[in-house]
Formats: C-alpha cells, structure tokens, sequence
C-alpha cells in the first residue's frame, strides 16, 4: 500500500518593517529603550522564534544600527506606503521558502515569544490566509485606554475572525454609561504583528486602496474589502506600541517596572 507522504513541517520568516520618516515620531526604530534602540529590541524578541528574522528598511541609518548588533537587513523601496507592501518587497528579495511571513512592526519592542507561537498556531488550520493578535481590554486599562485612537479595536466572530477593525471604540453599547463598557463588554486591543501565507500577501499588495483603509487608515480594511479573512490569536501579554515620544516615555516606566532597565536578553 503506498503511504500518503506527512506534510513538511510550515517555515515561518519575520520582517520587521521599520522607515526613518515617521510623522509621529521621526527616527523611533532608533530612538533609545532602556539603553538600547527600539529596533534592536524587536529584532531580538523575535530571533530564534521564527525560522529567520529580519528588518526592512529603506534607511541607511536604520540598516547601519541592525548591522552593528549584528542583525539581518534588508533595503526596500521608499516608495512603500504601508509595512505590509514593504515586507512583500523583502520576502521576494530573500533567499529561501517560506510558507507564512510574520510581520511584526518595528515599534513594537515588548512583542512576546509567546505571542509569535499563537499566531504560528493560527496555520494550523489550512484555511488561515491571514492572522493577527489581540488583547482583552480590562476594566484597569480604563476609558481612556479603550478611546484611544492611535489603540485599533477588534471585533470577531464566534470563530474568532476579524468583522472589522476601527480607531473608534467599537461596538457602542446603546443605553449604557461609557463608564461602564468594560465591564459590560469584551473589547480587544490590536497588536501590531500579522502573518500572511506568502501568496496571499503578494495578492493583497497588488490591491488598490479601499474606501474603508482610507478612512479609517488601518490597511487590513484593505483585506476584509476584498473578501480575505483574518483569523484571530488572542494574548493575555501587554505590550506597548510606540508612536509618539510619549508612547517612549511609557514604554520606559513600563521596562523599569519589569526589572529591565538594563539590557538582558529577551523581556
């Protein structure tokens, strides 16, 4: 009888998208965390997880400063308009297989290693195109932390698939005091990583701009106007994204509360 060979095992690379002109905070991937540029400390929570890790760039700076902790870059087009379309351009320039691409921003430093296995978890299931990370919101985070805008909220099906993603806090809980939301109802926070099958995300790059992307200028509107699905890992581990120099002056208590004002490996 002849056996049905297994299947090989998935092969996972992390690009971590990272660009200089920032309108926010110009510079951040090179803006000091605890000592150490906030690029160096996504690139080292993220090695050794991933079967390769990454940054691209289109910065000479930004690769100099991987290049001297001895990181893997490589140059991209200025002309990108999103991280995604970036990490498309160096997962064609690389060598090798990859059957998923992990995009994990260059802003986000306190990225978790468990949170890269939840969303390696999410392929798993054939079906999976593309997946993302969100945290609950608790009722200690607060109102203020829930009507952020620069902090998208998630909402997801019964199957745990994105329906929509919105600056703006999402659902509206009619007839309820704001102040009451949280505990009213589960809320999710977006992480800022994705994980693509390497021929979706060529197919998603090659899409115009959608009405929706444009409004709210979250780019994965882009795919759910376009019929893809986004499956949903969910994460108990808090992490700070860092867009303005007040997101790095948060980010600095927050390391200095976890003991890791010095530099010692993975946080």
């Amino acid at each position: 009888m002849t056996q049905t060979p297994l299947p090989r095992d998935m092969r996972y690379i992390g690009i971590i998208p990272a660009r200089y002109a920032s309108t926010r905070f110009p510079g951040k991937p090179l803006a000091l965390l605890g000592g150490i540029p906030v690029i160096q400390r996504v690139y080292e929570q993220v090695s050794g997880v991933l079967d390769y890790a990454c940054v691209a760039t289109d910065d000479e700076r930004i690769a100099q400063a991987v290049r001297s902790f001895g990181g893997q870059v490589v140059m991209t087009s200025p002309s990108h308009k999103s991280g995604t379309d970036r990490c498309a351009e160096a997962a064609l320039k690389l060598d090798g297989t990859y059957d998923v691409v992990v995009n994990i921003q260059g802003d986000e430093p306190f990225i978790h290693p468990l949170q890269l296995q939840a969303i390696k978890a999410c392929f798993d299931s054939p079906d999976t195109q593309i997946a993302t990370l969100v945290k609950p919101f608790t009722t200690a985070d607060g109102l203020e932390a829930l009507e952020n805008v620069n902090s998208p909220k998630v909402v997801v099906d019964r199957q745990m698939n994105a329906l929509y993603f919105s600056r703006s806090v999402i659902p509206h809980l009619r007839g309820v005091p704001r102040e009451e939301w949280l505990e009213r109802h589960a809320y999710y926070k977006h992480i800022g990583i994705y994980a693509y099958r390497t021929e979706v995300l060529q197919a998603i790059t090659s899409l115009p701009q959608s009405p929706l992307e444009l409004a709210e200028s979250l780019e994965q509107l882009r795919w759910l106007e376009n019929g893809y699905r986004i499956k949903v890992a969910l994460t108990s581990i808090e992490t700070i994204g860092i867009d303005t120099p007040q997101d790095l002056e948060r980010a600095e208590r927050f390391l200095a509360r976890k003991g890791q004002t010095l530099h010692t490996g993975r946080i």
